[in-house]
């Protein structure tokens, strides 16, 4: 027989308080981002939660309630209704867009991880995220991480694009980096998600680039030649190289490379910016891996390392001409082929 003395209760019961508390903080973080609290504290260093409440026309309990969670776990520090950024808020307005990912964008996966998990429903379309979320995370996830390496691999291409393809296009941002960056450039942005496609397309109109970018719905991996690829001179494909793996490994990988080679014939470069497989030790994972990580297996998605996109590139009608290595959450990497 052994007894538990109290204060190990209590520092186990207040370890599991912890991780409860900072579930919720999670979706408070995602949420204050999304209604535009995070950036107005981010802006002003001060915020009166209850007169933001009324100023946006929100329930007023709930969203002290929200920061009530941000200040649980160490964000911001309370005051009444107003609160001010504390040490951990930088980081977390600098990681905001990952908590979205999670909270927002994959809430369906993750809430569904016991129906997910049998291997009798892991067929057809076995589980669901939310696409507009998505892009809308990953329009900031990809300038946190992505965007400065990918200006610098721009600026050592040795052409003036004239006409680009964004594969897997998301919110647009990147297509309207680049036809910001080349004026005499048009491009195309390509995503499977009509959702996704609405809110670039809007994106693109508001940057008053609409006359200059067009939209297409199709599928990356299966794409066809068509009239409008063939000017094509310059492709980016971001935060989806990994689908490549998805339906035959290695084989599959090749295959999607050959095809895009096919579609657009005239590409020079191919920038393929992607996460690969980690070796962090459990106790020593960032922000975003985890759920990254336990994402794409639970969704089926295979996560290929840098050694082996090395090994599939001299197969599929491409050359490994330069690699820049991010790896600061998911191990980042963009490959210029050409």
């Amino acid at each position: 027989m052994w007894i538990v003395g109290v204060e190990g209760v209590r520092g186990s019961e207040r370890a599991l308080a912890t991780l409860y508390n900072s579930a919720v903080a999670a979706w408070a973080l995602a949420a204050a981002w999304e209604i535009g609290a995070l950036e107005e504290l981010h802006r002003e260093r001060r915020l009166d939660v209850r007169a933001f409440a009324i100023r946006e026309n929100l329930d007023e309990s709930s969203t002290v309630g929200l920061f009530r969670a941000l200040a649980v776990a160490g964000i911001v520090r309370r005051e009444g209704t107003v609160v001010t950024p504390r040490e951990r808020f930088e980081e977390a307005y600098r990681t905001k867009s990952f908590f979205h990912w999670l909270t927002r964008g994959s809430a369906e996966l993750f809430r569904e991880i016991p129906s997910v998990l049998p291997r009798a429903n892991r067929t057809g379309d076995f589980y669901r995220r939310d696409p507009a979320a998505i892009a809308y995370a990953c329009r900031e996830i990809d300038e946190v991480t992505y965007a400065p390496t990918f200006r610098k691999a721009l600026r050592e291409i040795d052409f003036t694009p004239r006409r680009v393809a964004d594969l897997g296009c998301g919110s647009g941002a990147r297509l309207r980096q680049i036809l910001e960056l080349y004026p005499s450039a048009t491009g195309i942005g390509i995503d499977v998600a009509d959702p996704a496609l609405e809110v670039a397309r809007a994106e693109l109109e508001a940057a008053e680039l609409g006359h200059r970018a067009g939209f297409v719905h199709g599928d990356v991996l299966r794409l066809s030649p068509a009239p409008e690829y063939d000017s094509v001179d310059l492709l980016t494909c971001f935060m989806m190289g990994h689908d490549f793996w998805q339906d035959r490994g290695r084989e599959g990988a090749i295959a999607t490379l050959r095809g895009l080679r096919e579609a657009f014939p005239g590409a020079r470069r191919l920038l393929i910016g992607d996460a690969t497989r980690t070796t962090f030790a459990d106790d020593e994972l960032p922000v975003f891996t985890l759920g990254f990580e336990l994402g794409h297996d639970l969704m089926g998605t295979y996560l290929p390392s840098i050694a082996e996109w090395e090994s599939v590139i001299p197969e599929s009608g491409w050359e490994l001409v330069g690699m820049h290595r991010i790896e600061m959450t998911v191990g980042e990497v963009i490959l210029v082929l050409g």
